[in-house]
C-alpha cells in the first residue's frame, strides 16, 4: 500500500473539512484565530493517529457486535491523554479550546476513520491514514482561523499586521463570520481541485 498516497488522500483528495465537510462543530467554533485552529487540528491529529493504530492492532480481537463502543473507549483514552498533556504543557491553549478537547471523542472524523479504514487495514497504513486525515483537518482549521483572524482582528498568530487605521470586520470572529469564511474557502478549494482534475483529464485525452 502506497503510504504517500494515503497521506495525500487525507490532506487533499478526501480532506475532512473541504471535501467531506465533517467535524463542523470544532471547525466553526474554535477557528477565531490561527493558533486555536492549529492547536485543535494537531490535538485531533494525535488522537487520530494513535486511535487508528490501536484499533487496527485490536481489530481481530474486538467482537463485531460491540466494535463501536470499543472504538469509543479507545478514542476516549487517547483524548484523555492529549487533554492532560495540553493542561500540563500548554495551559493557555487548553483554556482557549475548552470543552472542544473532550469533544474530540465524538468527532465524526475519528470514528469514521476507525470504522472505514483502521478496522480493515494494518497498523502502519492505519497510522498514516490518521496522520493524513489529521493534517488535512489541521490545514483546514489553520487556514480558516488565519482568514478570520486577519479580517476580524488584523493580526495573525497574535501579531498585528496593520496600523491603527485598519478597521477589522468584527463579524469575522463571530459565529456568522465562521460560516462566511468556510463557505468562501469551500468554493475556492472546489474550484482548485476541479480545475486540476479537468486539466489532467484533458492531458490524458490528448495523449
Amino acid at each position: 500500500m502506497n503510504l504517500f498516497k494515503i497521506l495525500k488522500n487525507g490532506i487533499v483528495d478526501e480532506n475532512p473539512t473541504f471535501v467531506q465537510v465533517l467535524g463542523m462543530c470544532p471547525t466553526l467554533a474554535v477557528t477565531t484565530s490561527a493558533v486555536n485552529g492549529l492547536g485543535m487540528g494537531l490535538a485531533t491529529t494525535a488522537v487520530l493517529a494513535m486511535s487508528n493504530f490501536a484499533i487496527s492492532i485490536l481489530r481481530k480481537v474486538i467482537p463485531s457486535k460491540i466494535r463501536i463502543p470499543a472504538y469509543v473507549v479507545v478514542i476516549a483514552t487517547f483524548v484523555t491523554i492529549v487533554g492532560m498533556l495540553l493542561k500540563a504543557y500548554v495551559p493557555a491553549l487548553d483554556k482557549s479550546l475548552g470543552l472542544f478537547i473532550p469533544l474530540i471523542v465524538v468527532n465524526c472524523i475519528i470514528l469514521a476513520r476507525a470504522e472505514s479504514f483502521a478496522s480493515k487495514n494494518n497498523g502502519i497504513a492505519s497510522t498514516f491514514d490518521g496522520i493524513g486525515m489529521g493534517l488535512g483537518f489541521t490545514l483546514s482549521l489553520t487556514l480558516l482561523g488565519t482568514v478570520r483572524e486577519i479580517l476580524g482582528a488584523g493580526s495573525i498568530f497574535g501579531n498585528m499586521l496593520f496600523g491603527e487605521a485598519f478597521k477589522p470586520a468584527i463579524i469575522m470572529i463571530l459565529p456568522p463570520g465562521a460560516f462566511l469564511a468556510l463557505g468562501m474557502m469551500l468554493a475556492v478549494f472546489k474550484k482548485m481541485t476541479t480545475g486540476k482534475k479537468n486539466k489532467k483529464s484533458e492531458i490524458q485525452s490528448a495523449s
